[in-house]
């Protein structure tokens, strides 16, 4: 971005501003913002020796970029303060996709991807904010953010008083759970910062205990090498035998964290028509997914955050998945029908179901 001289803000009210902005951000749809500094040493120190530990797995980005994720003003030259804003995503108003997870025919995909993909929305909303800054205060410095670059979103948003890092190392707000999409923008503008938020998980270990694979290692602690939303969208290989059968049905992602939080009772649905359910991927069996062709995978996940795993994660998913069903004809049979004309690693997941089926 191209940083104009401060001298250029002189006349700017920026109390008043950081009030506009606000009012201006919930009018894009946003429910809550919040602003920052540039100063994450703690979120820093944290991250290092998270990713000295190896809980990263293959997610070689993650340490990619040194410490630019943590430095905002080193990643984009100028930043004095971050405007942080979430986007609820949460697509239904009642139990409906605990009933989903615990039928072992159907396919769970976590609720962040039923609909349509997040990050143009996010990017279209927080731009249209930065416009009406821009009309405010002239042209300034700035930057937009949706999981588009090495950020530490959830340590900004928390220092922006939107919400703590609860044990799972999700973002939880007191006032809407944790069921929303998080984007930044970097500016160059000195606005007055928030107060950070402070934490609320007091002694409450559910989401801990409620882990599937035990991928929450102690609180504030995630091995990602372990969790079933890594295992599924962004490990790559093989899942390892040993968690094949603590997957259960979820196809994309898991919720469960999430689903037992109990400031989740806060949530509300989303008024966002984008990110309500498309192609019944909120309630579909595995057997009907499984049969998706390449081309119908697709079509059918155009303009979703699913298509980035590519088809053949898709079907090495739902292999496990259907390796983890009950017992049927139908099942075993479409798995022997794939077989034949699946990649070698989809081959292995499908060998490994009929198993669990032929033992």
């Amino acid at each position: 971005m191209t940083i104009p001289t401060s001298s250029k803000y002189k006349r700017v009210d920026f109390q008043q501003l950081s009030r506009d902005i606000k009012t201006w951000a919930r009018d894009a749809g946003f429910q809550n913002v919040g602003i920052t500094d540039t100063q994450l040493l703690d979120a820093e120190t944290h991250l290092l020796n998270w990713l000295k530990s190896g809980y990263h797995g293959e997610m070689d980005y993650m340490q990619r970029h040194g410490t630019d994720r943590s430095r905002p003003h080193e990643l984009e030259p100028g930043t004095v303060s971050v405007i942080s804003a979430t986007f609820n995503y949460w697509p239904e108003d009642n139990n409906e996709y605990t009933e989903i997870l615990h039928d072992r025919e159907k396919a769970y995909v976590s609720r962040y991807a039923l609909g349509r993909d997040y990050h143009k929305l996010m990017r279209k909303r927080l731009q249209t904010l930065a416009d009406q800054i821009q009309l405010q205060v002239g042209e300034f410095g700035y930057r937009v953010f949706t999981d588009s670059a090495p950020v530490l979103e959830k340590a900004l948003a928390e220092k922006a008083g939107l919400g703590w890092i609860g044990k799972h190392t999700n973002l939880i707000s007191e006032h809407t759970g944790s069921w929303f999409f998080i984007g930044e923008i970097y500016t160059d503008l000195p606005l007055p910062i928030d107060t950070p938020a402070s934490n609320h998980c007091g002694t409450c270990t559910s989401c801990i205990d409620e882990c599937p694979t035990n991928a929450i290692i102690g609180p504030y602690k995630l091995d990602a090498r372990l969790c079933i939303s890594y295992l599924t969208i962004e490990l790559r290989d093989s899942i390892p035998e040993q968690l094949r059968s603590l997957i259960g049905n979820r196809v994309y992602g898991c919720d469960d964290c999430q689903i037992v939080c109990p400031w989740n009772r806060f949530e509300s649905k989303t008024v966002e028509q984008d990110f309500l359910p498309r192609n019944q991927l909120d309630d579909t069996t595995l057997l009907e997914l499984f049969s998706w062709s390449e081309q119908q995978f697709l079509d059918n996940t155009l303009g979703s955050a699913i298509r980035r795993i590519g088809y053949e994660c898709w079907q090495r998913n739902i292999a496990v998945a259907l390796g983890n069903a009950p017992t049927s004809d139908e099942i075993i049979n479409s798995l022997r029908q794939q077989l034949s004309h699946a990649s070698s690693m989809v081959q292995e997941h499908i060998e490994w179901a009929l198993k669990q089926h032929l033992a």
